[in-house]
């Protein structure tokens, strides 16, 4: 048996490697993703375009004007005269903060009282709109406080000590990356798999292989054993990637990692060979995959929190296998997770495991 399915192994990866097409879909678009991904997909805002305007031109506004132009997170666009110019520049989207500084900044400031200070923010786009704020807000916060221990002023009654656990410098690019071997591993995995039975019909060879002294089930592992090779590496090439080249910390244990790796992979294999029983044209096979691949991208958890979707998509989740792999990985990487910690994720992932690779055979014998 495992003779002929390996024949039939070796079969598959010369017709994917031979084909110059198939050798860019494996090389080309997972490097260029990886770079896009890694690079673009930040929550981090930095180089805001803000323009300030300063109504008091006192030392003490001056001294919070140049904290903002200094900050990282900011980009002064333009010291502003008067208050008219401030509809234009929102407006126009040139900036996207206004920082106005009030006429009576430093006289309040050495009478004790609240100094003001209004932050105008372009909130089209809400989550930049929040961020900017709270940007914005610590800086004047850490003002307040110098500003108090120089001059004697009452101190704020609680003092915050922030400690970010499991990602000390808050850099988003150690959430995103972890991610991205989900994304790319699912990808792939599914578009090789996907193809290769709707391959062999499109060729017309699919009944010639039928006829073979091999049976359903061996056919099936043929047809399957490569997408999983090839998710499995491709896999382990963003890894490297991520640790070596992105520098994300890599706390836990490989053994852990590529169990749920191969667990994902699998499940993913089922799928991809589910779409491909049913698929007549390699077409069709594409189109099954994307079909599959968009919703579970997006009720994975890889850009926006299960936890904030509606209860009914929540449920939807549940039968996502890409939603519990995201959990693994990004565990692995940035908490050191233990295998018996990821139990409740590894186990869901076997269960679809299972049923997909039943399904697919299913329909490979009912559609054969």
């Amino acid at each position: 048996m495992w003779r002929r399915v390996l024949a039939l192994v070796v079969k598959e990866l010369l017709a994917i490697l031979k084909d110059g097409k198939s050798r860019m879909v494996l090389i080309g678009p997972p490097l260029i993703q990886l770079v896009v991904f890694g690079y673009a997909a930040t929550y981090d805002l930095n180089h805001v375009p803000i323009a300030i305007l300063n109504q008091d031109l006192s030392a003490p506004s001056r001294d919070l004007a140049a904290r903002f132009a200094g900050s990282p997170a900011f980009q002064e666009l333009a010291a502003l005269n008067s208050a008219e110019q401030i509809e234009d520049l929102i407006t126009s989207r040139r900036a996207t903060l206004v920082v106005s500084i009030d006429s009576r900044f430093t006289r309040d400031l050495l009478l004790h009282r609240p100094a003001r200070v209004q932050l105008i923010v372009d909130g089209r786009n809400s989550n930049t709109a929040l961020l900017a704020l709270g940007y914005a807000n610590t800086i004047i916060a850490d003002f307040g406080l110098s500003w108090a221990q120089d001059h004697g002023g009452a101190k704020p009654p609680a003092a915050l000590d922030i400690r970010a656990r499991y990602n000390p410098p808050l850099n988003s690019q150690w959430f995103i990356v972890p991610g991205i071997v989900a994304l790319l591993t699912q990808v792939v995995t599914l578009l090789v798999v996907a193809l290769t039975v709707a391959r062999e019909r499109e060729a017309g060879t699919f009944d010639q292989l039928l006829v073979t002294p091999m049976r359903s089930v061996d056919i099936l592992l043929g047809k399957g054993l490569p997408g999983l090779l090839i998710g499995t590496l491709e896999a382990t090439v963003i890894v490297l990637a991520a640790v070596w080249w992105f520098n994300v910390p890599l706390h836990g244990g490989l053994l852990t990692l590529y169990a749920g790796l191969l667990l994902f992979v699998t499940a993913i294999t089922g799928i991809g060979l589910m779409i491909s029983s049913l698929s007549a044209t390699q077409q069709q096979a594409l189109l099954g995959a994307f079909l599959f691949m968009v919703p579970s991208i997006i009720l994975s958890g890889f850009a926006t929190p299960i936890a904030n979707m509606p209860d009914l998509v929540q449920r939807l989740t549940l039968v996502n296998p890409m939603r519990y792999f995201l959990i693994v990985v990004r565990g692995v990487f940035l908490e050191g997770a233990t295998f018996h910690a990821l139990l409740p994720q590894l186990w869901p992932m076997a269960l679809m495991t299972g049923v997909t690779m039943i399904a697919a055979g299913w329909l490979f014998r009912r559609r054969g």
